[in-house]
């Protein structure tokens, strides 16, 4: 695996104690800065992208007498974690409808008109006294009392470019994403994806930044790539941003170009961080974890860590995908601190396939594929283990084979990067890990709801839930709001409440 890292002057075209530190005012916006301790206020929890709750009296001791509170059905999987602020959620499914749902009774407060099917994760955030969205083609801001539309923009370069972002909102800013995956097409020859921070109030962009370089890596028929699928964390003391980004393709290959050889050399800046200035979009390093990655490895997921306390206390950025890798960064330079590898890992480091097929693990659709959470210096991780039976010249766009072996949760210590505990669920975990208290969540894509001791990794409670998992709750007060459905069905959104005796 080959990894490089470079720090860039030039300019872009930028028990557990619950977290107490509050986002600066300067980077906030109104809601965010007033949010209660007990909301979920950011894609994130915050925008360090913990994923740790506020104080709630979920924990080990209560957690079996969770129970459904309400249930809102929606037409589209939700595939993201609901946003709460001030006793309201709101979540956007895949057919781009937006909601806004009371916490306390379940009653849908408005519903915004569809703005077409996204494949996912796209997601809706607020800030500014509007809510933010993903659309199939862009974004769109809607007024957070009624749901119309503020403005709306486009962002693709062409029909089959996409969007696929929760986005967030910093200083002004509403942070954004293309890819090159649409419901009409993947993988086209000549899209790419380019980073977009549009101004809140009006939508106009502020900056950009493309994350395909090089006349696409050489061949614009053919090629494309890159893009960012998750919200940034945002450093809110330095102004700088960390995002992940996506894969180069065509993956593993075609008749014509195998083993990619249609994009030569490291195929920047796919599967990377990269570290960009919230100000301006300067670039001012990136760290990419796979070069020429032929398996569809995105490095897509950051978060801020803290490690440590006292006069050592330090952070980390820290980095994963579907490579089934989790990386400790220097925040300031990207140096790489720590590596470690996490599920079941065979023939993934491969440069090139042989003739005929070779099973891949982590696969196309493997590895850490939604977001981690961190909490008392500690990082947790879903892994899904899922293999591709992959040929040198032949395009592998369909993802992995699920279903086949047990995921895994991992405690890993932010310090060194060493293992903690390593726990086997069945299934496949792409609901995120979230934290609460002395539990670690997850959910996978058949259905059960899975809550671990975070002490030992021991599984202490399961749900089933109404359909599959594949978006990451969020934990509110008394409340664990879980977003169900998958790509092309009907969704739901499920508050599962403790009676007020729990607590």
């Amino acid at each position: 695996m080959s990894v490089a890292t470079l720090v860039l002057a030039g300019t872009a075209a930028a028990c557990s104690s619950p977290p107490t530190a509050a986002p600066t005012p300067r980077l906030a916006p109104p809601e965010v800065a007033s949010a209660a301790p007990t909301d979920w206020p950011l894609p994130g929890h915050d925008y360090t992208n913990t994923r740790q709750a506020g104080p709630t009296p979920i924990r080990a001791a209560t957690v079996a007498k969770l129970a459904p509170a309400w249930q809102v059905d929606t037409s589209g999987a939700l595939t993201t974690a609901a946003i709460v602020v001030h006793g309201v959620a709101y979540v956007e499914d895949d057919m781009g409808v937006v909601l806004a749902v009371d916490v306390a009774t379940g009653s849908v407060k408005w519903k915004s008109a569809a703005t077409g099917f996204t494949v996912g994760p796209e997601g809706a955030v607020v800030g500014y006294g509007k809510v933010f969205a993903a659309t199939k083609d862009g974004a769109v801001a809607l007024n957070l009392s009624t749901g119309a539309v503020v403005w709306q923009r486009t962002l693709t370069n062409s029909p089959t470019d996409g969007v696929d972002i929760q986005p967030t909102v910093a200083g002004g800013k509403v942070l954004v994403s293309t890819v090159p995956v649409s419901g009409k097409n993947q993988f086209h020859g000549g899209d790419n994806g380019i980073i977009y921070a549009l101004n809140a109030s009006s939508g106009a962009t502020d900056w950009s930044f493309n994350t395909v370089t090089s006349n696409y890596w050489g061949n614009p028929a053919v090629n494309s790539g890159g893009g960012s699928w998750y919200p940034p964390s945002v450093d809110a003391a330095t102004g700088t941003v960390y995002w992940g980004t996506g894969n180069p393709s065509p993956y593993p290959g075609t008749a014509q170009y195998p083993n990619g050889s249609s994009r030569p050399g490291a195929n920047l800046y796919s599967d990377s961080t990269l570290a960009l200035s919230l100000a301006t979009g300067k670039l001012l390093w990136y760290h990419q974890e796979t070069a020429h990655d032929l398996f569809d490895h995105d490095f897509m997921l950051t978060m801020l860590v803290q490690v440590g306390s006292g006069s050592g206390a330090h952070q980390l950025v820290v980095g994963t995908g579907k490579a089934g890798v989790v990386v400790g960064m220097n925040p300031t330079t990207g140096k790489v601190v720590w590596s470690t590898p996490v599920g079941i890992h065979s023939n993934d480091t491969l440069t090139a396939l042989p003739p005929g097929v070779t099973q891949v693990l982590p696969g196309t659709y493997g590895g850490v594929l939604t977001p981690p959470a961190a909490a008392d210096s500690t990082v947790y991780v879903a892994t899904l283990n899922a293999p591709s039976s992959l040929q040198p010249d032949a395009t592998a766009y369909t993802g992995g084979k699920t279903g086949l072996h047990p995921g895994e949760v991992v405690a890993i210590n932010a310090a060194n990067g060493q293992v903690r505990w390593d726990t086997h669920v069945a299934g496949d975990p792409i609901g995120g890990v979230t934290v609460a208290n002395n539990l670690v969540f997850t959910g996978t894509l058949q259905g059960t709801l899975y809550a671990l001791n975070r002490a030992n990794g021991a599984i202490v409670w399961q749900y089933r839930a109404p359909a599959g998992i594949s978006g990451w709750m969020a934990i509110t007060g008394p409340d664990l709001i879980l977003p169900t459905g998958s790509i092309g069905t009907a969704g739901h959104l499920v508050s599962l409440r403790l009676p007020a005796s729990a607590g």
